[in-house]
C-alpha cells in the first residue's frame, strides 16, 4: 500500500479525481495554521539560543539526519556547543526524553538513536519541540545553539536558520500537496529558507523554486560496510564481490541505498521496507545463507537481536570546498546577528 501511494504521487491517475479535493482542503489548513501564526493566535516560543531547523517540504528520505551529523560538527568545529532534538518518527515518546546511543530504538525512535550514536552532542526527543529543547537545555546548560532534525512545518518553535533539503532524483514529484502528491507545503516554501541542500548534488534542480535562497549541492558518501555483531570491524566494499549478497532498506528513499551499493560495485538482491519498519529476527529467516547489508538507520533497530553475516554502510554528507564555505559563512553569520 506504501509503494502504491508513492506511485501516485509520482504523476496524476484517475486516483487524482478523489486526491486533490483532498490536496484543496489540506491546501486550507496549512495555510490557516500559518496565518494563526503569523497573527500570533497560535502561541509560537523563541528559545533562550539560536535555532537551526533542518527539514523539507516534502515526504520520504531527502537526507536530512546526515546533513545533522555534518551541521553539528562544524558547529563544533566553529566553537559552538549544540544540542539536537527530533520528532522522533518510528517511537513512541509521550514527553520530553534524553536520547542515547544504547537507547531502544523501538521506543524512541531509530532516527534519534543514530543521531545519538554518531553525534557527540545532547539528543532529546519529543512530539512537542519546545519541550524537547526545553528539557535539553534544562538538562545540558553549556548547549548554546539547537539544531532540530526535522520540523519546518513545526511552527511552535521559532527559529534563526531554516534549511530545507530536496532529493535530487524525486525532487517535488508531481507537486501535489498530500495527499495527492508528497508535498506538506507548496514548492513555493522554499523562496523563504535561507538554505536548500540538494541531495544528490545537483543543485540546478530546484533553481525555478528557490528564487530566494542559496542553494548548495551534497553528497552521501561511504565506502567501508561495517558488521552489526561488532562495529569495530570495518571491510572494503572490494570484501564482499564473491559473496551472495542480499540489500533491505526501511527508509524514506531505498533507492538511494541501492545505488551507493551498486556505485561500490557491488551486485545484490534487494528489498524494501516502509520507512521506519519495526525489524524483528523473523524478518530475516528467509535471508538464511545470504550475506545482509544494510543501511545504519536500520542496523540500530537490528543489532541488539541480528548475529548473523549483516553489514551496514555509514554514509557521511560531503559538500565541494566552496559550497562548505559558502554555507558555513551564511549560518555562522546568522548565528552571530
Amino acid at each position: 500500500m506504501h509503494r502504491w501511494i508513492e506511485k501516485q504521487w509520482t504523476t496524476f491517475t484517475y486516483w487524482h479525481i478523489v486526491l486533490l479535493p483532498l490536496a484543496g482542503l489540506f491546501f486550507l489548513v496549512i495555510h490557516l495554521r500559518q496565518w494563526l501564526y503569523n497573527i500570533a493566535w497560535l502561541n509560537s516560543t523563541r528559545l533562550i539560543v539560536p535555532v537551526i531547523v533542518v527539514g523539507n517540504i516534502s515526504v520520504g528520505g531527502t537526507g536530512k539526519t546526515p546533513m545533522v551529523l555534518w551541521l553539528v560538527e562544524q558547529l563544533q568545529k566553529a566553537g559552538y556547543m549544540p544540542g539536537i532534538i527530533s520528532r522522533g518518527y518510528g517511537g513512541v515518546p509521550q514527553e520530553a526524553e534524553a536520547v542515547f546511543a544504547h537507547s531502544n530504538p523501538q521506543l524512541i525512535g531509530d532516527e534519534p538513536v543514530l543521531l545519538a550514536k554518531r553525534s557527540a552532542c545532547p539528543v532529546f526527543v519529543g512530539v512537542d519541540r519546545v519541550f524537547a529543547a526545553r528539557a535539553l537545555l534544562q538538562a545540558n546548560p553549556q548547549c548554546n545553539v539547537i539544531v532540530s532534525d526535522d520540523g519546518l512545518q513545526h511552527y511552535a518553535l521559532q527559529r534563526d536558520i531554516e534549511i530545507a533539503l530536496v532529493d535530487t532524483v524525486r525532487q517535488f514529484g508531481n507537486r501535489c500537496l498530500l495527499p495527492a502528491g508528497p508535498l506538506r507545503e507548496n514548492v513555493s516554501r522554499l523562496q523563504s529558507v535561507d538554505a536548500v541542500i540538494v541531495c544528490g548534488g545537483d543543485e540546478r534542480v530546484t533553481s525555478s523554486a528557490v528564487l530566494g535562497s542559496r542553494v548548495f549541492g551534497m553528497q552521501l558518501k561511504g565506502d567501508m560496510l561495517r558488521s552489526l555483531a561488532d562495529d569495530k570491524i570495518a571491510k572494503p566494499a572490494s570484501h564482499f564481490a564473491d559473496k551472495k549478497l542480499i540489500a533491505i532498506a526501511g527508509i524514506g528513499n531505498p533507492q538511494r541505498f541501492f545505488d551507493l551499493l551498486t556505485a561500490l560495485g557491488l551486485s545484490f538482491e534487494t528489498m524494501a521496507f516502509v520507512d521506519h519498519y519495526a525489524f524483528s529476527a523473523q524478518d530475516f529467516t528467509q535471508f538464511s545463507g545470504k550475506t545482509i547489508l544494510m543501511t545504519e538507520k536500520d542496523a540500530v533497530k537490528c543489532q541488539k537481536f541480528l548475529t548473523v553475516d549483516a553489514w551496514y554502510l555509514p554514509v557521511t554528507a560531503t559538500l565541494s570546498s566552496t559550497m562548505k564555505t559558502e554555507l558555513l559563512t551564511l549560518i555562522l553569520q546568522k548565528l552571530r546577528t
